[in-house]
């Protein structure tokens, strides 16, 4: 006799299973929404059903005691029901009014501040950091409660021509995205290769694959099998030290960081749009990356003065033009910054938006 297995899935539940009694009702149906005040949505369903967003930011690598404690918060004004956005803001879906202010005030009580919504900075999208991955040059972490204290007040309130998306990277080849800014590690010199142990602990076919320009080669070193950089060929990615440690790329003093601006993902308006670089070079000086900061407040100051209503960032630089961005922020230029190429192969503009 033939025996039967059944399929046991063991991964997440799907979103569905968690969303809020009115959301499941009235999905897909929404006929509008509005912003009440910072931080806060409330949708409106065809049916004539209502419901409150409350979005707070939070610290992103949460202690196990906060998270009860916006579970608790959960439990008493949203049914039970919270969701963490891709930007590790805290969501909460009450459909009472009566609930939100009060929710408020306890959110803020514990440090959470309630915004990231419409034309305000959200909380910074960023990587891993220091705390648990394996190949960070830098401490996205670090940077971002950096720059979110300067940029606290535009968190909370909603005064940018649009909404300004940012992020962070620990490397070059991770995590990360197209980002109004991005603030992205830049490696300046090709790895340093410890020979004495990359036989013990690399597998080296791996590691040769790993790099994306074929620069990485089998030899011999002290009668050893090894690896080498052809140098004229490294673009210093960094992609190496993740398959082989003893591929050393980080350093203090070579490891910078640089600033990118201008990506949108989103097609409103105008096509999706890559990021350009804008600065670099900073120096990787934790804990409080100054000069990193400085740089992204000046570009935000620009922008918050001279863009139009709804523009995106990268909209308000492509209006005004790049040598005018520079005189705005004040940056420095030099010929390793802006491409407009709008003929190449791989950059050639294909969106639909009709350009005349």
């Amino acid at each position: 006799m033939s025996r039967e297995w059944k399929t046991v899935e063991s991964g997440p539940h799907t979103y569905r299973e968690l969303l809020h009694p009115v959301i499941v009702k009235n999905y897909g149906q929404w006929k509008y929404h509005t912003r009440p005040r910072p931080g806060v949505l409330r949708h409106v369903a065809n049916s004539g059903d209502v419901i409150y967003t409350v979005r707070a930011g939070t610290h992103r690598q949460v202690t196990i005691d906060i998270v009860r404690r916006l579970c608790d918060l959960a439990d008493r004004y949203s049914d039970g029901h919270l969701r963490w956005t891709v930007r590790n803001n805290v969501e909460f879906m009450t459909p009472n009014e009566a609930n939100v202010a009060p929710l408020i005030k306890e959110l803020e009580a514990l440090g959470h501040p309630v915004g990231g919504t419409g034309n305000s900075i959200s909380a910074i999208a960023h990587t891993q950091g220091w705390l648990h991955c394996d190949i960070p040059a830098t401490d996205a972490s670090g940077v971002v409660k950096s720059m979110m204290d300067a940029l606290f007040d535009d968190f909370v309130k909603e005064e940018m021509p649009n909404r300004v998306r940012m992020s962070t990277s620990c490397c070059e080849i991770n995590c990360g995205g197209q980002a109004d800014i991005a603030v992205v590690v830049q490696h300046t010199r090709p790895p340093r290769i410890n020979h004495e142990i990359l036989k013990n602990i690399c597998e080296m076919p791996s590691t040769v694959a790993r790099c994306p320009v074929a620069a990485i080669r089998p030899t011999t070193v002290n009668g050893q099998p090894s690896l080498m950089v052809v140098e004229e060929k490294c673009i210093f990615c960094g992609a190496c030290f993740g398959a082989c440690p003893a591929m050393e790329i980080n350093h203090p003093e070579y490891s910078k960081l640089a600033v990118w601006v201008g990506g949108k993902n989103s097609n409103a308006r105008t096509r999706p749009a890559n990021m350009k670089l804008v600065c670099h070079g900073l120096p990787n000086n934790p804990p409080r990356w100054p000069e990193v900061t400085e740089v992204v407040k000046r570009i935000l100051g620009a922008y918050k003065k001279g863009g139009r209503e709804w523009e995106r960032l990268g909209e308000w630089a492509d209006r005004i033009g790049w040598k005018r961005f520079f005189e705005e922020t004040g940056l420095p230029f030099d010929k390793y910054m802006i491409d407009n190429y709008r003929h190449a192969r791989v950059s050639f503009n294909q969106s639909a938006h009709v350009r005349f």
